[in-house]
């Protein structure tokens, strides 16, 4: 029997227990409600989302999903953390003292290493299969392969370590090629398959001709761009400094940089094709029209300033043709001043200046166009010749659709008419003009091609000097933009090589590469040239059946014959002895040997 004071304490013991285990109790309900178990080896906590690849037009994979593994560890789990660490800093890049430090940043799970090569992988299950890193799981996942590394690596773009675009397609089309799940009992979800327009055989031509000629100049960068024009689709993007989207952490911004989309500079003289189409265009210039060029424009305002821009020859009595043909920036300044500002500036915005073009890449530059009420009294002479506007390489690219389609601007990706720009008429009078400057005498007359016209347009633009607000003094960018065959285009190609050293004029270094390049195209589509041999067939064959030899005195020629024609020869006496399948190949003794009875003869079958 207890007296009061022991049924006291006996009763305190009694309730203090039950208070423990009340909150024994109730922490085991917290940690079963709330706190989540770990999935088993290999299955995501949610469903797999496999990323769609990416291709070029004829189906050839630009990017690629592959099966990675990922480390987890799930900590509740870890019976040895000490061996734990050991095994997997023995196995993983990461040292003993990050693997640690992970696993003791939470109570649940995280992440150790991820998207591990297969090898590692192998080793960590090979471990587990022994008993060991319990607690350690290998999540699927999926990573990223660019089988063609470098080539279209601006257009492509890359992904995170979380298989997340950020950069280029893999950027816009994140969400297409790798959807969101709506349905959690799937295992795993298919992203969508993106087709490009742009051909790998096209890119590589492309690529090899900037990198060589990035070399040649020492240039900062080289763009070359190819279109069908017929129906707005980028056929090649090559950009020069590019990365390897595989590794592209070891690139720096410079490599990086989608410059035909992104960067803005002044497009000199290769712009003076829009300026003339807009003033033929808005009436201020008839193709008739002549202005005098003595090596430089100048205009005397009302307060006694004169305006003066130099041209790079004295030309003398030229017209629009002219203007074109030889880039005579004094007859171009002079037409100019028959143009109503407004029209020329609304008509220049039609070719889409000053707009993006819609290509569905990041980035992409408005250019600079200021609007008339901005402009000075130099102004719209200087834009005449490609000064004072900015535009991205994508939008000269697009603009130049208008001369190959009877004046109607295209979208550069599908065919899509977004306007009329300007009449057929004027189209097809600058196509004209072009193919002018590339013949004898023309600034693009290096970029000629014996039996293929081109319509080409050449430029030398100066470069501004922010620190100073004039022009550099040894900065310039060379460009060239055309279209071949000239009188009914099928191609365009633009070419900018930005700060080159040693010779800086389009018509000497940016012709010549558009002509090394139109002819690897011109080859590789077989565009048909003059002097071409057309030769013109129905499809059918007619094929003579062989019949079986005679044998006479003399042993036939039996190359080319089947085994069953040559069955003569064991009806003479001959013995035959045959090595092989299909066709006579050799024969021995040779054709022509008398024949005598009992005679041996070798073939050779294939």
């Amino acid at each position: 029997m207890l007296d009061k004071k022991g049924k006291t304490r006996f009763y305190i013991y009694i309730g203090l227990l039950g208070v423990l285990v009340a909150v024994l109790f109730l922490n085991l309900f917290v940690l079963m409600l709330f706190l989540p178990q770990p999935e088993n080896d290999e299955k995501g906590l949610t469903p797999i989302i496999e990323r769609g690849a990416i291709l070029d037009r004829n189906g050839r994979p630009l990017a690629i999903q592959t099966q990675l593994y990922s480390v987890e560890a799930w900590v509740p789990h870890i019976e040895d953390i000490k061996e734990t660490v050991t095994l997997l800093s023995s196995v993983l890049s990461s040292s003993e003292d990050e693997i640690f430090r992970k696993l003791h940043s939470t109570t649940k799970s995280v992440y150790i290493e991820r998207k591990i090569s297969t090898k590692k992988s192998e080793k960590i299950r090979e471990y587990k299969n022994q008993g060991k890193l319990k607690g350690i799981l290998l999540r699927t996942e999926y990573g990223r392969i660019y089988p063609e590394q470098e080539l279209s690596s601006h257009i492509i773009g890359y992904v995170g370590v979380d298989n997340i675009g950020l950069e280029g397609i893999e950027y816009t089309f994140d969400k297409e090629l790798s959807p969101e799940p709506t349905d959690n009992d799937k295992t795993e979800i298919l992203g969508n398959h993106i087709v490009l327009t742009i051909d790998i055989n096209i890119q590589y031509i492309l690529d090899k001709i900037a990198k060589q000629a990035l070399a040649e100049h020492k240039a900062e960068s080289i763009t070359i761009l190819a279109m069908n024009s017929r129906n707005g689709e980028i056929l090649g993007y090559s950009a020069i400094p590019d990365f390897d989207p595989n590794e592209f952490l070891k690139y720096d911004r410079n490599e990086r940089m989608n410059r035909p989309l992104t960067q803005a500079y002044e497009p000199g003289s290769a712009f003076k094709i829009f300026s003339l189409a807009s003033m033929l265009e808005i009436g201020a210039i008839t193709p008739d029209d002549t202005f005098t060029c003595n090596g430089y424009y100048e205009k005397e305002l009302p307060d006694g300033q004169k305006i003066r821009i130099g041209c790079q020859g004295v030309h003398g009595i030229v017209n629009a043709e002219l203007i074109i043909k030889y880039s005579c920036n004094a007859g171009a300044a002079y037409a100019s001043e028959n143009a109503d500002d407004i029209l020329f500036y609304e008509k220049l915005k039609d070719f889409g200046f000053g707009e993006r073009t819609g290509l569905p890449l990041p980035g992409e530059s408005y250019g600079i166009f200021h609007e008339p009420h901005t402009w000075s009294k130099r102004s719209k002479a200087t834009i005449a010749i490609g000064q004072e506007i900015s535009v991205s390489a994508i939008q000269m690219l697009s603009a130049a659709t208008v001369f190959c389609n009877n004046g109607i601007l295209l979208k550069t990706f599908g065919r899509e008419e977004i306007r009329r720009v300007v009449s057929p008429d004027v189209a097809l009078r600058m196509l004209h003009m072009m193919m002018s400057a590339s013949e004898s005498g023309g600034t693009a007359h290096a970029a000629a091609i014996d039996g293929i016209s081109v319509a080409a347009k050449t430029g030398t633009a100066e470069v501004p000097d922010p620190a100073t607000g004039l022009y550099s003094e040894d900065k310039f960018i060379a460009s060239i933009i055309g279209m071949f065959p000239g009188e009914d285009p099928q191609i365009i190609l633009y070419i900018v090589i930005q700060n080159p050293r040693g010779e800086i004029f389009g018509s000497k270094i940016a012709a010549p590469l558009f002509k090394q390049a139109a002819l690897e195209i011109i080859s590789y589509y077989n565009i048909s040239q003059k002097g071409d041999n057309l030769i013109t067939h129905s499809g059918e064959i007619n094929i003579k059946r062989p019949s079986s030899i005679k044998v006479g005195s003399h042993l036939p020629d039996l190359k080319g014959l089947p085994k069953r024609l040559i069955l003569p020869l064991f009806q003479a006496g001959i013995d035959v002895f045959l090595e092989g399948e299909g066709y006579v190949v050799s024969q021995e003794p040779p054709p022509g040997t008398k024949i005598k009875k009992g005679m041996k003869v070798f073939l050779k079958l294939q």
